[in-house]
Order: C-alpha cells, then sequence, then structure tokens
C-alpha cells in the first residue's frame, strides 16, 4: 500500500501514519532540531528536496536538447516556467534557508569551543514588538539572561543606511542600520549582528566592510560566504558581540573607546587572516614545486634505466620501447608520492 496520496480537492500530499524514516543522516540531524520545530523542518526539507529534483530534471533536459530537439521542444515551455518557478520560489524561501544553515554553523562553532550558548530560530515567531518578527535567531548566553539577536538579510535590496540619511516621512525601507536597531528592542538583546552573503550584498553593504563591521550603538555588520560553507566572518562577530553582550552592565555601547578597540581587534584580526591566506598560499606553491620536482626525478631515472640497458644490449626491443613510450611505471610510482604530498600540505593547511 502506497505511503504517499494526493488530495486533488485541497491540492495537498497526504502521509500513511505509519509513515518511518529508516536513515541514520536523517535521523542524526532532526536529534539536533528542537521537538517543536522538527515538523517546520520537516516540510522545508521535503521543499528543499523538490525543487533540487526540479533542478536536475531542468539539466537532464538541456543535455539532451542537442540529440533529440525536436522530440522535446513541445516541453521546453512546461520545463522553462518549471525553472521560474524554482528561480521564484528559491527566492522566497533564501533567508529561511540561510538561518538554517547559519543557526547549524553557530551551533557546531560553539560546541567545538565548549560554549553552552542555547541556538533558537524565531523568524516564525513574534518578539516584543506587536506583529513583529525581526530577529531571526537569538542566541542565549550560558544559561544568563543575556542575549544575542542575528537577522540573516540574503538579498540586494537591503542597503546600509544610516542615522543621517534616515527620511522618517517616506516609507518604511529595510536597511541594516534600522534591523539590528528593530532586532535588539524586538529580542531584548544585549548584542546584535546582521548577516549578508557576499554574493547577494547590496553595494553599501560591502563598500561598508568586506567582512565584519561595526557600527557603535547599533551593531555588527558580517560578510559570509555562505556557497564555500565559510561563516568565519560570523563567529568573529559572535566572539566580540558575546563579550559586549556579557558586559552590558558595564559599559556603554555607544562609548567611542569601546568602538575604536573593537575596530582595532578586528583590523588585527584581518591582517592575520590576510597572513593566513599568505600561508595557505604558500604551501599551495611549495606543493606545486614539489609535485614537479618529484615528477621530474621519476622521469630522469626512468629514462636512465633504459639509456643504462640500451648502453648494455645495444638494442630496444619492441617491448622495451613500447614500455618507454607509456611510462606506466613512473604514474604507477608518482601515485604514492602524490598521495604523500598531499597529506603533507593538508596537514601543515590544517595546522595554521
Amino acid at each position: 500500500m502506497s505511503i504517499v496520496s494526493l488530495n486533488q480537492g485541497l491540492k495537498r500530499i497526504e502521509l500513511s501514519k505509519t509513515l518511518c524514516i529508516d536513515n541514520e543522516i536523517v535521523f542524526n540531524y532532526f536529534d539536533r532540531i528542537p521537538r517543536e520545530q522538527r515538523d517546520e523542518t520537516l516540510f522545508r526539507a521535503l521543499y528543499i528536496g523538490v525543487l533540487a529534483l526540479m533542478e536536475d530534471r531542468f539539466s537532464a533536459f538541456l543535455a539532451n536538447t542537442s540529440n533529440e530537439l525536436g522530440t522535446q521542444l513541445e516541453n521546453l515551455k512546461i520545463i522553462f516556467d518549471m525553472k521560474k518557478e524554482i528561480f521564484y520560489k528559491t527566492a522566497q524561501q533564501k533567508g529561511t534557508i540561510a538561518e538554517s544553515e547559519i543557526e547549524t554553523s553557530l551551533k557546531e562553532y560553539l560546541e567545538q569551543r565548549k560554549i553552552k550558548d542555547e541556538v533558537i530560530l524565531t523568524g516564525n515567531t513574534t518578539g516584543t514588538l506587536s506583529r513583529n518578527k525581526t530577529g531571526d535567531i537569538v542566541c542565549k548566553l550560558d544559561g544568563s539572561d543575556k542575549k544575542i539577536v542575528i537577522e540573516c538579510k540574503f538579498n540586494k535590496s537591503t542597503a546600509l543606511g544610516d542615522i543621517d540619511t534616515k527620511d522618517i516621512l517616506k516609507k518604511k525601507q529595510d536597511t541594516a542600520w534600522d534591523q539590528l536597531l528593530e532586532a535588539s528592542v524586538n529580542r531584548d538583546a544585549q548584542a546584535a549582528i546582521i548577516v549578508f552573503d557576499r554574493e547577494l550584498a547590496n553595494t553599501t553593504i560591502l563598500n561598508f566592510t568586506d567582512s565584519v563591521g561595526f557600527i557603535p550603538g547599533v551593531g555588527f555588520v558580517v560578510i559570509v560566504e555562505s556557497q564555500k560553507n565559510d561563516y568565519s566572518n560570523l563567529f568573529i562577530a559572535y566572539s566580540l558581540a558575546r563579550d559586549i553582550a556579557m558586559h552590558s552592565k558595564n559599559l556603554d555601547y555607544k562609548d567611542e573607546m569601546l568602538a575604536l578597540l573593537v575596530r582595532r581587534i578586528l583590523l588585527d584580526i584581518k591582517q592575520l587572516f590576510d597572513i593566513k591566506k599568505l600561508v595557505e598560499n604558500n604551501i599551495k606553491n611549495n606543493k606545486s614545486i614539489l609535485e614537479k620536482m618529484e615528477q621530474s626525478m621519476l622521469k630522469i631515472s626512468f629514462t636512465n634505466e633504459y639509456l643504462k640497458k640500451f648502453l648494455k644490449d645495444g638494442i630496444m626491443t619492441k617491448e622495451d620501447l613500447y614500455a618507454f613510450f607509456e611510462g606506466d611505471e613512473v604514474r604507477e610510482n608518482y601515485k604514492q608520492i602524490q598521495q604523500e604530498i598531499n597529506a603533507f600540505c593538508d596537514d601543515e593547511i590544517k595546522s595554521l
């Protein structure tokens, strides 16, 4: 008996009550999610999975059109409309997906460092402001009443904004400034972070910072690279925001000295990351040099063996010539050496 049925009248999928998913990866993922968030997460996972399957179908169509163009043309409009639907729906879902990815990455970061902060998705719940859901993630700090709020904005429409250029008579438009302040109030947080993806950030944001920026009295502006799964800038901002939040009673968030110190730390961290990148590039360059040296040494040794054989025997048989031409021995020897070089360079990069 099928566990999936379609209700044509209500346009919905209905699942049997006996549905059971026996998959360790799926289980482990849902095991980390609070009970009250599991239903919504399951629906989101199914939706994203369907979009991925639709994307595969579109790609397969493009691969086949060169050979079956005549028979496929009738399907072109259907799949083209499907592609537009995927793009539109995905654009709507970017925020939700970003929140989930950031929540997962932040939890892993805190777990690695044995920090007992609680990370909660709040994008679908209202806060202290009436009918207001601003503040996608709230982090409760180590059992205290102190909180950090994180707002995720994966779109180009959100500019930096500032108090000097805001016209309160004009229609409200989301900016980094106003979202940070609104999120702080709505979630009663002591520190706020707004996160942008490098590929989807407004020019005014990228002009303000290419990593982590600090607006005194307002919060942190962070650039991440979600396609590369690089949230390192978020972790830097979180660490600083956490220190500020934990000591919020003892200092003025707008204090000029605080701004100076935070900016200096961010500058020093940026320089450290620049140095790390240079070292990584040097390791990669050295890896390339090592590979070429080993290749040349193997080739020289290989050719020298055949030269000695020819000088000794005075003849090169067809079998010898074939083996020399193919060079299988060199390739096999190099595979092992290349593995050793890769392992060595990977260890060096991990140790940074």
